[in-house]
């Protein structure tokens, strides 16, 4: 640790004060959360900020006599690639300044620190589309010209002296921001980000006038109930759905005509970066729109969109016991995923050297249509362990528990990825996953049944023991209409297309009860392949009681209510029938034209 500070700040000083500022945010983490109420009400500043500044917190281990020249621009890149949400990408931006104003200096003073904070509050400012007075940016700013003052005044400035001048006026501003949006005033709270920025400043004062640092909370002890308010705002829609983010990496990215020409898709509009890497943060309907927008400036990664709506449901709901989570492997019904606030990490789509995020960014219909027209197959990936620990985390900090039902692990690496990032979650509540063994809708329906266990109010321990016992229950079926996609996929050898296609049969899929996909037999012909498979769904599942039944189809909506149809009137026990369009993960391999059913034996939550 490095020695007291006084009139200069050099490398060590500044790491051990950055620390010590990040661990108190992360420790208020759910506290911010809980006061989220602008620009939208859905509860993840804290967790937002939490992630985007705890990804400095590895290039801050390992600098240990590293110049500021060269650290203060590594943390910055590594807050404008982990920056997440609003504030998360405005403090980002914020750190750029503070690094390009500091140059080459070997060391800070009071008066070039004051030069890099006024430096860094004119980044920040600038990033955003339509700067509010109220918001994180205000503080940023009191902060800002206190240390300027402080600086340009004080007979003796040295650092004890000028952080104490800081924080008493961001205390001060934080305090203002109630009163600076109606939004804040009607819910009786400081703006959250703001407060996060306001903890950061307390931590790093704490290390330059005392010599100590925050130590990282352990927030799996705390209890969500206390120490936090209530959930403020009310958890209505807000007018866009997506928080939407992507880096554009190029070599002379024009700023100002990016930022024009993303302004009218949608709010809450922010650009950070530099010229050679910008971060875009923006709140709109079709996040594919954003996408599209940026590839015109650069190469495009790390796409994401939040589902705000879901997010605001989430963060007040006070009926369910915990949430439930999947990944976009699973097929669910419209009015599943919205009745029971079901969460979903998307996987990745890759159409060669364009990416989509798997139901976010393309539709299902979309999907079928370009697989259909485009000559290059596409692949898909499992979503990055950082895609389910952002939403985990989240989660996390608003429920106790947290389930997390994913797709067969004998087919993907989807599920040790939610392992990995459950590890490294900081919230107080607990993740736990589940391999479903399954995929497409029957992955789906063990998803809903746990979401209708935790809305009543079933512990998640007997929710986990009754999902893991309908496990080996839910049995997945399909009829693959034309074998040619899953030979280019590489899932099926090309000899079986030409044998298939010989023989004129179409062949039938299900999933084993090890998680498997694997054929089951076929049918002569082309003609009457529905009626065929809905014989075979009904040889296989007379026997099993009163049962639940998803169709799933892939850009066959015809042949799925024929399906429908005949499963109902042969099959008298069903109790719940769902209808749901295939994604890209099964329809990568199954190609339009696929049908696919889910059979579980109908059950009721536990009591």
């Amino acid at each position: 640790m490095a020695g007291p500070v006084t009139d200069r700040l050099d490398s060590g000083a500044l790491v051990s004060a950055l620390t010590s500022g990040i661990h108190r945010v992360i420790g208020e983490q759910e506290f911010l959360n809980h006061i989220n109420v602008f620009p939208v009400a859905d509860g993840d500043t804290g967790t937002n900020l939490s992630l985007s500044l705890g990804s400095a917190l590895a290039v801050l281990g390992d600098a240990t006599d590293e110049p500021l020249a060269t650290l203060l621009p590594r943390i910055a890149d590594a807050l404008l690639d982990g920056s997440r949400g609003n504030s998360g990408a405005i403090v980002a931006q914020f750190f750029q300044g503070v690094a390009d104003a500091a140059g080459d200096v070997t060391h800070f003073t009071p008066g070039s620190f004051a030069v890099a904070i006024a430096s860094g509050n004119d980044y920040a400012h600038d990033a955003m589309s339509k700067p509010r007075e109220g918001t994180i940016l205000t503080v940023i700013a009191a902060v800002s010209r206190a240390v300027t003052k402080h600086v340009t005044t004080a007979a003796d400035s040295d650092f004890p002296s000028l952080m104490s001048a800081a924080l008493e006026r961001a205390d001060s501003a934080l305090a203002e921001t109630t009163n600076q949006l109606d939004v804040l005033r009607k819910a009786g709270v400081v703006d959250a980000g703001a407060k996060g920025f306001v903890e950061l400043v307390r931590g790093m004062s704490e290390y330059i006038v005392h010599g100590r640092v925050a130590k990282e909370p352990d927030l799996s002890v705390l209890n969500a109930d206390e120490g936090v308010p209530a959930m403020a705002g009310t958890g209505e829609d807000s007018e866009f759905r997506f928080c939407t983010e992507c880096i554009v990496t190029g070599t002379d990215i024009d700023r100002r005509k990016l930022r024009e020409a993303l302004s009218g898709l949608g709010n809450s509009l922010l650009l950070a970066g530099t010229k050679r890497k910008a971060k875009i943060h923006v709140h709109v309907n079709d996040p594919e729109e954003v996408f599209r927008v940026a590839r015109s400036y650069g190469d495009v990664s790390a796409e994401k969109a939040d589902d705000m709506h879901r997010q605001a449901h989430s963060s007040h709901d006070t009926a369910s016991r915990f949430a439930v989570i999947t990944d976009s492997a699973a097929d669910i019904a419209d009015e599943d995923l919205e009745r029971l606030d079901i969460h979903m990490v998307p996987c990745r789509l890759q159409f060669g050297d364009r990416g989509y995020l798997d139901k976010v960014s393309i539709s299902a219909t979309e999907f079928y249509e370009e697989l259909r027209t485009n000559p290059v197959h596409p692949t898909t990936s499992q979503p990055a362990p950082g895609d389910f620990r952002r939403q985990f985390q989240f989660l996390a900090s608003h429920f106790d528990d947290v389930l997390s039902i994913n797709v067969t692990g004998a087919a993907s690496g989807t599920y040790n990825a939610a392992l990995s990032a459950a590890e490294r979650v900081n919230a107080h509540g607990r993740i736990h996953v589940l391999n479903s063994r399954n995929a497409s809708l029957g992955q789906g329906l063990l998803a809903v049944f746990a979401a209708e266990c935790a809305h009543a109010g079933v512990s998640i321990e007997d929710t986990i023991a009754a999902v893991e016992d309908l496990i080996p229950k839910t049995r997945t079926y399909g009829v693959l209409r034309d074998i040619r996609y899953a030979v280019r996929g590489g899932r099926v050898p090309a000899w079986v297309r030409t044998v298939a296609d010989l023989l004129n049969v179409t062949p039938f899929i299900r999933a084993t009860s090890a998680g498997r996909i694997k054929a089951s037999g076929f049918a002569f012909g082309k003609n009457g392949t529905t009626r065929k498979f809905a014989r075979s769904l009904v040889r296989h599942s007379r026997d099993l009681g009163p049962l639940t039944i998803a169709i799933g189809h892939a850009n066959c909506p015809d042949d799925a209510a024929e399906l429908e149809r005949l499963l109902r009137r042969d099959l008298p026990q069903i109790e719940r029938l769902t209808m749901a369009e295939l994604g890209a993960a099964l329809g990568v391999h199954a190609g339009p034209g696929t049908l696919i059913a889910s059979v579980q034996p109908f059950t009721k939550p536990p009591r």
